[in-house]
């Protein structure tokens, strides 16, 4: 009889099934969301897909070898991390996008932390964050048959009105597994076979609800609270990111607790944050208290009683809960308090001249381009009718941000100016101001946001560049024709004509009259 005690890293269970059983289920379970993603976003959301698993599993199978530690990639979580990842891109998510996430969620967020079973937060999710925070401008990149527009939860933060069927069946624009359809015949499949726990994922849907309908100023409205619910990844992470056996507590009550957690926090980011698509923090988040409520929340011993503890341990006392908690915990605790606190006194001190800053760089922006004029006449009704969504066609995705007609003393239109923001530069965006005389001639050129790289597309940004589209008189710049592009920086050279051409247009349409 074999007497080894065989010792492995978590999840344990007691059970029949094995991890790679458990993987395979999942993968099974997304097929229905990465189905529906494809026929809707096309061959190129199946490059992304096949692009983030293929990496996932590669970085995996590659660090097995160099480490000697078996072939833990045959067990099917790398491909389900590299398959989550990809669901929660954009089908014209540039490919190095899954390539480098996938690498950073296998090698630093799995691997270096000892392997399935050690990693302290979701890797899919961490490789999302730490894209929407190193590539803000591949990871903003969302549309459908090559048609930008904004995806509904940002349409949602901006007032308007949403098509709920369509983000219920997946073919709105956004994310590729955004099919709510898709992953609810995969998430309560798996919730039927006792592969997820229920606690956690109605937990998170009935807290994120319950919070929007409280405080997101249109009460319990169902349209309103659907909409919510199908958007921002909320699905998709209530049954398959939250329901990680690694990152997720142990115990019933906790994850209860945790689903909450996520839940509340899901939609304090949705309302008062600054990005509507902000769901993967509150996991992130959530997942940094899982060894907390672990330690606190722990499930009752069959037939414990307490008193009986008492009885049999004299002397036995219960220490005080200032004595129970970790002091590091006290420690983090009150140094988060003292930093919001002082944060928000800081913000709160400095918001009106901020504001002034803001107002004085502005009109000497205008003023830069517009030299002639002495006074600027703000626009405001007419760029608030865009609504804030992408301006016009052909033009990529430009933003008119304000627009100024510009007087002379006399109180004579010399000129207008508009100031312009491309979202498609090679690092980010591009705002810059454009003036235009009274006749419809470009003046000047002036950028206000420019973050390119340094000796590429930086040199935009220098006179002779900028130079060149002074004196133009056409309703519509080419680049290469009308202007000379910067060899070697074509990404952003064109950034810059959509921008001025999108500018030219809002001029001749809506401020000349043209």
């Amino acid at each position: 009889m074999n007497q080894r005690l065989n010792l492995s890293a978590g999840p344990h269970t007691r059970d029949f099934w094995t991890t790679s059983f458990i993987m395979k289920m999942v993968l099974l379970a997304l097929m229905p969301a990465t189905v529906i993603g494809v026929v809707t976003f096309g061959l190129s959301a199946l490059w992304v897909i096949l692009t983030s698993v293929i990496s996932a599993v590669a970085t995996e199978l590659i660090f097995d070898k160099l480490t000697g530690r078996g072939d833990t990639w045959k067990d099917g979580s790398a491909a389900v991390t590299g398959l989550l990842l990809a669901l929660t891109l954009s089908a014209q998510t540039p490919l190095y996008a899954p390539i480098i996430g996938s690498i950073f969620a296998i090698l630093v967020v799995k691997c270096a932390f000892g392997g399935l079973g050690k990693n302290f937060i979701n890797p899919a999710l961490a490789a999302r964050c730490f894209l929407l925070i190193s590539f803000p401008g591949a990871m903003t990149v969302y549309g459908i048959d090559g048609v930008a527009s904004a995806t509904p939860c940002a349409e949602l933060a901006a007032g308007k009105v949403v098509n709920i069927s369509s983000m219920f069946l997946g073919s709105a624009n956004g994310v590729i597994g955004g099919s709510i359809l898709g992953l609810l015949i995969g998430g309560l499949a798996l919730w039927a076979f006792d592969i997820i726990h229920g606690q956690i994922w109605i937990s998170v849907l009935l807290s994120f609800t319950a919070f929007i309908g409280f405080f997101g100023g249109k009460g319990f409205d169902p349209g309103f609270l659907a909409a919510h619910l199908c958007g921002g990844g909320v699905v998709l992470g209530a049954f398959f990111m939250a329901t990680d056996y690694v990152t997720s507590p142990m115990s019933r009550l906790g994850q209860t607790f945790y689903g909450v957690l996520i839940g509340v926090l899901g939609a304090l980011f949705r309302l008062f944050g600054s990005a509507a698509d902000s769901f993967s923090y509150s996991i992130i988040t959530a997942n940094l208290f899982v060894p907390l409520i672990d330690h606190y929340i722990v499930d009752k011993p069959y037939a414990f009683r307490r008193t009986a503890i008492e009885r049999r341990t004299p002397g036995w006392v219960r220490k005080p809960l200032s004595q129970r908690i970790p002091k590091p915990v006290i420690a983090l605790t009150v140094i988060a308090l003292i930093a919001g606190l002082a944060l928000s006194g800081a913000y709160s001190m400095t918001k009106e001249t901020i504001d002034e800053q803001k107002k004085a760089a502005s009109a000497a922006a205008y003023k830069a381009v517009l030299p002639e004029a002495e006074s600027f006449e703000s626009q405001e009704n007419k760029v608030a009718l865009l609504n804030g969504e992408v301006y016009g066609s052909g033009f990529g995705r430009v933003y008119i941000n304000e627009a100024m007609v510009g007087k002379d003393a006399a109180g004579n239109v010399v000129g207008y100016a508009v100031s312009v923001t491309s979202a498609e530069g090679y690092d980010g965006n591009v705002t810059l101001s454009l003036g235009v005389s009274a006749d419809g001639t470009i003046n000047a050129i002036s950028f206000t946001e420019l973050h390119e790289t340094p000796g590429k597309g930086m040199l935009c940004g220098e006179p002779d560049f900028m130079n060149r589209f002074a004196g133009q008189s056409a309703a519509r710049l080419t680049l290469g024709q009308e202007i000379d592009g910067i060899t070697g920086v074509t990404i952003t050279s064109k950034a810059v004509v959509n921008a001025v051409n999108a500018g030219l247009d809002f001029i001749n349409t809506q401020l000349r009259g043209e």
